[in-house]
C-alpha cells in the first residue's frame, strides 16, 4: 500500500505569528506598546522593529523578510502612517504577500477614518504630495503605495 506524502513537509515554517506595522511617533509609546505586550503575553510571536527607521534611507531587507516569515500582519493605521515611506514600503510588501500567498491582514484604524485612506484625502493626500515631490522619478513606487493603501483600507478593521 502506498503512503501519502506528509503535508507538513510541504508547508514552510514561519518564524513569526505577527508582523506589526505602525508609525512610531504616533503610536509607539501608547497603543502599540500595549498591543505588542498583550500579543506577547498571549504567546504570539511578534515581529516589531523598534529602531529609528526613518534615519536610514532604504528599507532593510530583514524587514521585508520578516513580513514574508510571518503568518499575518497587524497594521496600525494612524494619522501620519502615510507620511512614512518605510510604512508604505512595508504595506506594499504585506499586500504582495496577501495577494500571492494568502497572508492574513488585520488593520487597526487608530484615530483615522478608513475612508480617508481609501479616498486618499486629508492627511493622506498631504503625505502623497510630499512623496510625489521626493520620489519624482519613481512614479511606479508611488502608485504601488497608493494601491496598497486603498486595498488594505478596504478590509474591515
Amino acid at each position: 500500500m502506498m503512503s501519502l506524502p506528509s503535508t507538513s513537509s510541504s508547508i514552510s515554517k514561519k518564524e513569526y505569528d505577527v508582523f506589526l506595522s505602525f508609525r512610531g511617533e504616533d503610536t509607539c509609546k501608547n497603543f502599540t506598546d500595549h498591543l505588542c505586550d498583550a500579543l506577547k503575553r498571549s504567546g504570539i510571536v511578534t515581529f516589531r522593529d523598534d529602531q529609528k527607521l526613518e534615519a536610514r534611507e532604504e528599507i532593510e531587507p530583514e524587514l521585508l523578510k520578516a513580513i514574508q516569515q510571518s503568518w499575518c500582519s497587524v497594521i496600525v493605521f494612524s494619522q501620519t502612517y502615510a507620511f512614512s515611506s518605510w510604512c508604505l514600503e512595508e504595506l506594499a510588501e504585506v499586500v504582495k504577500q496577501h495577494n500571492n500567498d494568502g497572508h492574513k491582514v488585520f488593520p487597526i484604524f487608530y484615530h483615522v477614518d478608513p475612508s480617508d485612506l481609501r479616498k486618499q484625502k486629508g492627511k493622506v493626500e498631504e503625505a502623497f504630495a510630499r512623496h510625489e515631490e521626493r520620489y519624482k522619478e519613481e512614479s511606479e513606487k508611488i502608485q504601488r503605495w497608493r494601491n496598497a493603501l486603498i486595498q488594505m483600507a478596504a478590509i474591515k478593521g
